[in-house]
């Protein structure tokens, strides 16, 4: 059976990727401490995981959903921790997206999906790590789907343009979260429809980019 490998699987939206995913294909979950353990920052790492499940069966979606903020004047923020959030945001994508080609290109097949932010198109105030870390990884899944379109591997970015509905958001911006209307945050299970809708597009019609948002967000 085909396999969707979401890389960057937590609790939240790589746990509703991997709901609706299961519909259609065997799924397997990647995070740094549970599933199929990985550490996406590591090339040798990403490259066992991805032979390391193709034991099981062809990786036909690869869903990447990694990523780190960090909120800091740039003055105040320290180089390392730049770093860190790049190599997670983007330097992981790059790692995951490029093993994912390289095994999809030789059954002539495959989608690989993207997870953005609004960081990806616009770099707020006191967000320089996340902003360059997601600005990137979109510019490296633009690159990947220009040379791969036309070898039949979809690639597709998909920005997130508000606060995803989750327990951790629910905690750690409980006086935000208790303003906001009813679906004023963004559902997992909505958001990982859109992913999966953006996989069964037909070639003829592909989507690179999606931007989803709640409907009383501004933009």
């Amino acid at each position: 059976m085909s396999i969707a490998l979401i890389g960057g699987a937590g609790e939240g939206l790589g746990a509703a990727l991997g709901r609706r995913f299961s519909k259609a294909y065997e799924v397997v979950l990647s995070s740094r401490t549970q599933g199929e353990r990985a550490d996406l920052r590591e090339e040798a790492q990403v490259i066992e995981l991805f032979d390391r499940v193709e034991k099981r069966g062809p990786v036909e979606v690869a869903v990447f959903n990694a990523g780190a903020n960090f909120r800091a004047s740039i003055l105040d923020t320290p180089a390392d921790m730049f770093e860190k959030v790049w190599r997670l945001g983007c330097y992981a994508g790059f790692l995951f997206g490029r093993e994912a080609a390289r095994r999809m290109l030789a059954r002539g097949k495959g989608t690989i999906l993207f997870t953005g932010a609004t960081a990806s198109v616009r770099g707020s105030a006191q967000f320089a790590a996340f902003a360059a870390a997601k600005g990137g990884l979109r510019q490296v899944a633009q690159s990947m789907a220009r040379e791969l379109g036309p070898k039949n591997i979809h690639v597709a970015h998909v920005v997130i343009d508000g606060v995803i509905d989750n327990r951790r958001t629910r905690e750690r911006m409980a006086e935000r979260v208790k303003d906001l209307p009813a679906d004023g945050m963004l559902a997992t299970d909505a958001i990982a429809e859109l992913f999966w809708q953006l996989h069964a597009q037909p070639r003829s019609a592909w989507t690179f980019e999606a931007d989803l948002r709640p409907w009383a967000e501004k933009f």
